[in-house]
């Protein structure tokens, strides 16, 4: 497994901005973020392959971007025009295995501790 610590969590406006950081503790080919909002299950956001593939789920499409710096084995999460429904706690994934990857939160195998992000209307 990888180790995973997650930063740059915190309260903003609807509309507003926050950016993600993820530092691994080695190079996983998957990586990606998944979110938790209370009494919902898990929602995988996006993901960012080692080969460069990323890919979002429909609802933060246009609105949020993933990328990794691979030299320093950080992912990193750009959220812009945040809506409440946002508001979830925001975990760093990984797979360990290099043979895909997907927004399913079960194909994941590593987790940060999670950073919250609340977003007020």
């Amino acid at each position: 497994q990888v180790q995973l610590v997650e930063s740059g969590g915190g309260s903003v406006q609807a509309g507003g901005s926050l950016r993600l950081s993820c530092a691994a503790s080695r190079y996983t080919y998957c990586m990606g973020w998944v979110r938790q909002a209370p009494g919902k299950e898990r929602e995988g956001v996006a993901y960012y392959t080692g080969g460069g593939t990323t890919r979002y789920a429909d609802s933060v499409k246009g609105r949020f971007t993933i990328s990794r710096d691979n030299g320093k084995n950080t992912l990193y999460l750009q959220m812009a025009n945040l809506k409440p429904e946002d508001t979830a706690m925001y975990y760093c994934a990984a797979r360990r295995f290099e043979d895909f990857c997907s927004l399913k939160a079960a194909d994941f195998d590593s987790w940060g501790q999670g950073t919250q992000v609340t977003v007020s209307s």
